[in-house]
């Protein structure tokens, strides 16, 4: 069964609205699934890539950080990937920015 996207409509600017993709966790697991191995690829391109699949202009950043924290919890994907080691926002990640470097290194 395939997931049917949740986008909203949100005021960008004084005049102009933007449809914006809530994605789900899968949604979200499954980007850090496709991502390359040993490689860090950029939050900002995996939400970017989300928005163009499910044709929204842009994907929640906030919802995608909630995400990341709940995979790095249970395990479900390689959060690794995308999470930069050297950003405050590792430290929220489990096992922290030691883990992620680590990964990292091992899929090399």
């Amino acid at each position: 069964m395939k997931e049917l996207p949740v986008i909203k409509t949100r005021a960008k600017g004084r005049s102009a609205t933007q449809s914006m993709l809530i994605p789900s966790e899968d949604m979200v697991a499954r980007m850090l699934r496709a991502a390359p191995p040993g490689e860090l690829s950029e939050v900002a391109a995996v939400r970017k890539s989300l928005a163009a699949q499910y044709g929204a202009d842009a994907c929640c950043p906030v919802t995608v950080q909630r995400h990341l924290v709940q995979i790095s919890q249970t395990g479900t994907a390689p959060f690794w990937r995308i999470v930069d080691p050297d950003r405050p926002f590792a430290r929220r990640m489990n096992g922290g920015p030691d883990l992620i470097r680590a990964r990292l290194k091992e899929e090399q």
